[in-house]
């Protein structure tokens, strides 16, 4: 049987078709509506895509385990929207609503970097910071599905004020956004660009962006004892695919560094499809 996966993010909606093994077989890309005309989108999404038997939908922020959208900063309009329980009323077939870095985490540990492994986290680094995290060849959702919400760890006590209304969160330091405020205002990009041409003033830039990362990947670590750690994101692509300067910090972040296995670090390998693949193979998953 092949799936409907949808990603929806801050701007636009992802939607993949794929087989049991999550190859894609199609693919559609719209903008993201106000949260009031999204479930119209998906609803049509899904059959452009063929009209299958299952529809999985990663959306961003805290979503129940009914699939309704709880809270979404970055999904206009999103409160208390419930995007699977209308879907499966005017649709009629299993719909399984997820949180996309969650939904990200599930199609990297199924079918990508993280393949194989019994325990795995994944870390998305975008505007802001998501996760997900598999225990025990188990992928964790928590009591109330909100589990995951990674970026919100708070690392600086009275720190930078987040959307979110708290102060210090990991994200305003180690998302792709918090690079520009570490940069004094360059894009990432061009950070990166001279970083990797070798300006020193744009190293210091990206090693204490590193460690900012760092602290955040050994609470992790001290909480989960992975084996691997997934970074996704566009930010993972600018490393190059070298991310020793990551894992440098993390080494020396981490309780009793010298007395235990160290996870392995490495860059996500289904780029921006993770989230709708991961979707598409959750509900099949879930049913």
């Amino acid at each position: 049987m092949n799936h409907v996966g949808i990603d929806v993010g801050g701007t636009k909606c992802h939607g993949v078709l794929v087989d049991e093994l999550g190859a894609i077989l199609a693919e559609v890309r719209y903008p993201t509506p106000h949260a009031s005309e999204l479930v119209a989108l998906l609803e049509s999404m899904f059959r452009e895509l063929g009209g299958h038997a299952t529809l999985g939908i990663g959306v961003p922020g805290l979503i129940s385990h009914e699939g309704i959208v709880r809270a979404s900063p970055n999904l206009k309009g999103a409160h208390n929207t419930p995007v699977g329980p209308a879907l499966r009323s005017s649709l009629g077939i299993s719909v399984h609503v997820e949180n996309d870095a969650t939904s990200a985490a599930f199609g990297e540990w199924q079918v990508g970097a993280a393949r194989g492994a019994q325990n795995a986290v994944m870390v998305t680094l975008g505007t802001g910071i998501g996760g997900g995290i598999v225990m025990g060849n188990v992928l964790h959702r928590g009591a109330h599905g909100f589990a995951g919400e990674i970026g919100h760890m708070v690392v600086e006590r009275n720190g930078i004020q987040c959307p979110c209304g708290l102060r210090g969160c990991w994200e305003r330091y180690a998302s792709g956004s918090a690079l520009k405020h570490l940069s004094g205002g360059l894009s990432g990009e061009d950070v990166f660009k001279a970083f990797h041409a070798g300006d020193e003033a744009a190293g210091a830039v990206i090693d204490t962006y590193a460690e900012w990362i760092a602290i955040g990947l050994a609470s992790l670590t001290n909480i989960c004892d992975p084996e691997i750690i997934v970074i996704g994101g566009g930010v993972v692509e600018s490393f190059a695919g070298d991310l020793t300067v990551v894992t440098n910090h993390l080494a020396k972040e981490l309780y009793s560094s010298d007395a235990r296995p160290h996870p392995r670090v490495v860059a996500a390998s289904l780029g921006e499809r993770a989230g709708a693949i991961g979707a598409a193979l959750l509900v099949s998953h879930n049913t």
